[in-house]
């Protein structure tokens, strides 16, 4: 059954990573080259559809770690479930302070809305991602030594 749970909560923690790495590395490139409004309106559709489902995702992963974590109690991997599990929980708080309140703006705008500086702000969230990403991929790579 632990076992079972390791497996869960890697694979759940990778899927995520994947996701989140596409955002970041293919999805949101390919947003910036679309001609005229394209890009801002897909990244805005982008914000709606992702950000309604991120939040289950992350906190769920930092709950399954947190179980895995308290399960393993006492053995060699539980060190490296909780050094992952606390980077998943830097990476709800980093979500909550720093991108989800420029998420939550961007989501809304059209090209007749939306503010003069939308792509400083598009920029500024972008960075921020760039960091949430190296922060899961170590969580990531905490719970796959865990399984080892």
């Amino acid at each position: 059954m632990l076992n079972a749970l390791g497996v869960i909560t890697t694979v759940v923690v990778g899927v995520m990573v994947g996701v989140e790495f596409a955002v970041a590395f293919v999805m949101n490139r390919i947003f910036n080259a679309l001609p005229e409004d394209s890009g801002q309106l897909a990244r805005s559709h982008g914000g709606r559809m992702l950000g309604a489902v991120m939040p289950f995702w992350y906190i769920g992963s930092m709950v399954l770690a947190a179980i895995w974590a308290v399960a393993t109690w006492g053995e060699h991997s539980a060190g490296l479930v909780v050094t992952a599990g606390v980077l998943l929980a830097v990476s709800v708080i980093m979500s909550i302070l720093l991108l989800v309140p420029i998420n939550n703006r961007g989501k809304t705008w059209t090209p007749e809305n939306r503010p003069a500086d939308w792509k400083e702000q598009m920029k500024r969230w972008d960075r921020y991602h760039y960091v949430r990403v190296a922060v899961i991929i170590a969580a990531f790579a905490f719970l796959a030594a865990a399984l080892v």
